[in-house]
This record gives C-alpha cells, sequence and structure tokens, in this order.
C-alpha cells in the first residue's frame, strides 16, 4: 500500500502569510462590476455572431462567422472556468447557475463533468494518477502491466510523433470534451444530470436548427467543422502553455500547497491582450495559488506572489506564449526519441 510521506515545507508558513495579505489588501473580494460587463459584452457578441449569420444566409461567408463564434465559445468557456472556481457571484449556487449557462446552455459542454476534473487537476497539478489534465492527449506512452506493448501500434505511433501531431490533434479537443462530458451524465442518471442533459441537448438541437435551416448540407457541415476547429484549437492554446513540460510530481510525495502549484505552473508574459485572449489564465501561478481569486485581481497579486516565490526558493516561471509552446515541443520530442530508442 503506498504510504506519503509528511514533509515539512517551509514555503508552507510563508504562505500563509502570503494570504493574510492578499485578502487584506482586498484581492480576494468579488468584482461585480467587471463581471457583468465581461459577461453582458460576451453574450453579445455570441448573440451578434449568429444575427450576422442569419443576415448573411447561405454564403461561405458564413465560415468567417464560424471562426468568430469559435472563438466566442472559448471566451465564454472562460467565463464557466471562472463560475466553476467561485470567483463570479456571492454564492455556490449562483456560480453554478451561470456556468450551466454559459457552459451547458450556449457551448455544449458539461459543467458538472468539467468542475470536479478541474477540482482535481488544482488539489494534485502534474500529478500522476491524480491529476486528470496528466496524460490529456497522446502525450506518454505506458505499457500495461509492465509488459512491452507491439510497437507500431496506434498508441506507440501517437506517443512517438506526439511533437509533430500536438497541434493538429488539438482540433479534437472541443470533441473529446463533449464525450466525455456524455459519459458522465450516463453514469450520473440522477435529477441534476437530467437538467443538464437537457440543457445539452437544447443547445445541439438549437445549433444544428439553425444551421440547417440556413445553410446548405455542404455549407453547414463546413460551418460546424470550421466553428469547431476554432473553438478545439483556441481552448487547446489557452490551457497547454499553463502546465505542459513542467515539472512532474512524485506520487506520495507530500509536497507543500504552495510549493506543489508553483513549481508545476508557468504564467505567460504579456500585456492586457494576452490576459484578454487566454481569459486570465497567463497569471497561472496566481491562480493556483488562489483559485477563488476574481480574474482581475490575478495581475495586481502578481508583484507579492512574486516575491513569496522568490524569498520562499520555488522559483517562478514566466514565458512568453511562443517560447512556452517551444518548451512544450521539444519535451515531447525528447519524450517520442527516448521512446524509439528504448523500443516502447
Amino acid at each position: 500500500m503506498q504510504t506519503t510521506t509528511t514533509v515539512l515545507d517551509a514555503s508552507d508558513s510563508g504562505f500563509r502569510e502570503l494570504a493574510m495579505r492578499a485578502r487584506a489588501a482586498g484581492l480576494m473580494d468579488r468584482r461585480s462590476e467587471y463581471y457583468a460587463v465581461k459577461i453582458a459584452l460576451t453574450v453579445a457578441a455570441f448573440a451578434a455572431g449568429w444575427a450576422a449569420f442569419v443576415v448573411v444566409g447561405n454564403s461561405w461567408a458564413t465560415l468567417g462567422l464560424a471562426a468568430f463564434l469559435g472563438a466566442i465559445f472559448t471566451q465564454l468557456c472562460f467565463i464557466g472556468h471562472d463560475a466553476g472556481h467561485q470567483q463570479v457571484l456571492s454564492s455556490r449556487r449562483a456560480n453554478r447557475y451561470l456556468g450551466l449557462v454559459v457552459a451547458n446552455t450556449l457551448t455544449g459542454l458539461c459543467y458538472g463533468w468539467w468542475v470536479p476534473k478541474h477540482n482535481a487537476h488544482h488539489a494534485h497539478p502534474n500529478e500522476a494518477g491524480l491529476d486528470p489534465d496528466v496524460g490529456d492527449g497522446p502525450v506518454t506512452y505506458a505499457p500495461a502491466d509492465g509488459h512491452p506493448a507491439p510497437r507500431h501500434n496506434i498508441a506507440w505511433l501517437l506517443a512517438r510523433w506526439q511533437a509533430p501531431l500536438f497541434f493538429p490533434l488539438m482540433v479534437l479537443r472541443s470533441v473529446g470534451m463533449h464525450v466525455s462530458g456524455a459519459q458522465h451524465l450516463l453514469r450520473r442518471r440522477d435529477r441534476s444530470a437530467g437538467v443538464e442533459a437537457l440543457l445539452v441537448a437544447s443547445h445541439i438541437a438549437l445549433y444544428l436548427t439553425a444551421v440547417l435551416l440556413v445553410l446548405s448540407p455542404l455549407k453547414a457541415l463546413a460551418f460546424v467543422g470550421v466553428q469547431q476547429v476554432v473553438f478545439s484549437f483556441y481552448l487547446g492554446l489557452s490551457f497547454a502553455p499553463n502546465h505542459k513540460a513542467m515539472p512532474m510530481v512524485p506520487a506520495g510525495s507530500g509536497l507543500g500547497f504552495a510549493r506543489r502549484q508553483v513549481v508545476t505552473s508557468r504564467n505567460i508574459t504579456g500585456g492586457w491582450l494576452v490576459t484578454f485572449l487566454l481569459g486570465g489564465l497567463n497569471y497561472q501561478i496566481e491562480h493556483h495559488l488562489f483559485p477563488s481569486m476574481p480574474r482581475p485581481n490575478l495581475r495586481r497579486a502578481q508583484s507579492i506572489v512574486k516575491d513569496f516565490c522568490q524569498a520562499s526558493g520555488l522559483g517562478y516561471c514566466e514565458t512568453s506564449f511562443t517560447e512556452s509552446f517551444g518548451e512544450i515541443l521539444h519535451n515531447l520530442q525528447a519524450a517520442g526519441r527516448s521512446l524509439a530508442l528504448t523500443g516502447g
């Protein structure tokens, strides 16, 4: 039976002081005005995109609107992410209702599946076996039961060529999320799952009805494809830099909370545009230390968090968007070469 080693981590006491400073500075306070404007503008953009789609009609020009809506779907997911962390509204129930609206109803994703999955990730970032995001995609290949699996099967090939396949397979992200959400609802089969399933079904019905009423079958297929590809790719670009190619946490290591969160996370540099495009996830270290801190407060918290990290010897990984993907691809290439050399 595996046991967890208890480690006295000096950074934990420092983090308690940091948390008190953050609270005293008002960084944990709700930002109702910010979110009211953010939600109103995002939903307005969503409605405008569909209105323009109807006006343009049965034309290939709607593919541009499909790309626009794919981006807006991702922006809606950022709001759902914040609601899942209790950043937006004052009660857990209100945040859940908001999440159901922006996720299940407007984007067709299952909020009830994503929240516990994401909470598990926050509790055990980059810890194999406990972080559900580890191995999310063809990043690793481990033969079952210690017996070498046949070389050149699908799993081996995906792992061997994971670097060049990284971006192409990113376009399937939304498909995987839809499937995982549906499987989650089928397993639960309770009243809450029924409500979520009804909302997702309503989204799919309205989405397909609108597309098929306005567009010819070929154009409709192209519209759905472009919209979902942009949605998937944008989601992948937003979440991948946060933890991929960062240190892994050994199972049962007993690392302190702050150390576990900081050493596995990467911040992305840039100004307000990067923050807008990445939904605030560019402040990943601050977000992991304070998951319920409202998105607009993360930038304000950066200076005291960075001072804490450096004083505690935790480091503070911060790089540009392009450099982060360079690190990720280098890591994947090394893993693929190692697999080829060892024979899997």
